[in-house]
């Protein structure tokens, strides 16, 4: 709005330029240029804070550009990032039942809804058949904003069906592990599911078929000690917290500090438990790799 507008005065057309008034002008604020700026949404990198678009964490496969952060993945963006094609996903059958009636702030179907409403998904567990490279394989991943990942019977159900799969098609199995462990909810079905899984992993290993783990951040209780130490090869990405009872809950035990980077993935490689640890723009191809050495293939 130029000066003789806000003055309240009409100047005449005939009054000669040198004697009008300059229009203002009006210079945005930082909030204003912010907003301009970041019109798309965006993410806040927890490790160095940077803000960076959702468009471009996707592209980069959820790594920070400034800080090389690996941010955690969701499962089903995580498994359409890893195969180069989606045949079909496994498990949609199952469904979780409540055997146990169990309610602790509230019942567990109530639970179930949240984070089937919070997530997109069904349950914690996400499997496909796809294929990477040339080579046909099965992949499973764990959501870990579905319940922190837990394993109830269902997630027991959808590996074992990917297993049995794979043993049919000839093909390796791959799992990227994210939990905090066995679900509670459902008591000593859960725990069942560290059995099942096992004795399914182990008939991969009788039929002459890879399994492969890869280690995200985080991975606790009984995923670890069952099907995510149960590899023929384990790869971690950098950074994630790996181990049975939890840091605090160790550190209360023994009483005493444990210091950085104890779980993290660099302790467990320097003490023999993990493989190898992986970036993640390195991880399809090292998997297609190892695969195709371990399968024999050209």
């Amino acid at each position: 709005m130029n000066q003789e507008v806000k003055s309240g005065k009409v100047l005449s057309p005939s009054t000669p330029w040198t004697k009008r008034p300059v229009p203002g002008i009006e210079v945005a604020n930082e909030q204003q240029i912010l907003k301009a700026t970041f019109t798309e949404p965006t993410i806040e990198c927890p490790e160095c804070h940077a803000l960076v678009t959702r468009t471009a964490i996707s592209f980069n496969a959820y790594v920070c550009p400034q800080c090389d952060e690996h941010l955690r993945m969701k499962a089903r963006d995580r498994l359409n990032w890893f195969f180069d094609n989606v045949v079909a996903e496994l498990g949609q059958e199952f469904s979780a039942k409540d055997p146990l009636k169990f309610v602790d702030t509230k019942p567990y179907p109530d639970r179930m809804r949240e984070a089937q409403t919070k997530t997109g998904e069904t349950e914690a567990l996400i499997a496909m058949q796809g294929n990477l490279n040339g080579v046909d394989m099965i992949a499973c991943a764990f959501e870990f904003d579905f319940m922190g990942g837990s394993m109830g019977t269902v997630v027991g159900d959808r590996f074992v069906q990917a297993a049995e799969l794979a043993i049919e098609k000839r093909q390796p199995l791959i799992c990227f592990a994210a939990s905090g462990g066995a679900r509670m909810q459902e008591g000593m079905l859960s725990l069942m599911q560290m059995a099942r899984t096992s004795a399914a992993i182990q008939k991969l290993k009788d039929a002459g078929l890879p399994y492969i783990v890869v280690l995200t951040h985080p991975v606790y209780g009984g995923v670890t000690a069952s099907l995510a130490m149960l590899g023929d090869i384990h790869i971690a990405e950098p950074k994630a917290m790996i181990g049975f009872a939890g840091k605090r809950v160790i550190e209360q035990t023994v009483r005493e500090t444990l210091e950085e980077p104890f779980q993290r993935a660099e302790y467990l490689l320097d003490h023999g438990v993990i493989d190898q640890i992986v970036h993640r723009h390195a991880l399809r191809d090292t998997v297609s790799r190892l695969v195709s050495k371990l399968m024999n293939l050209p």
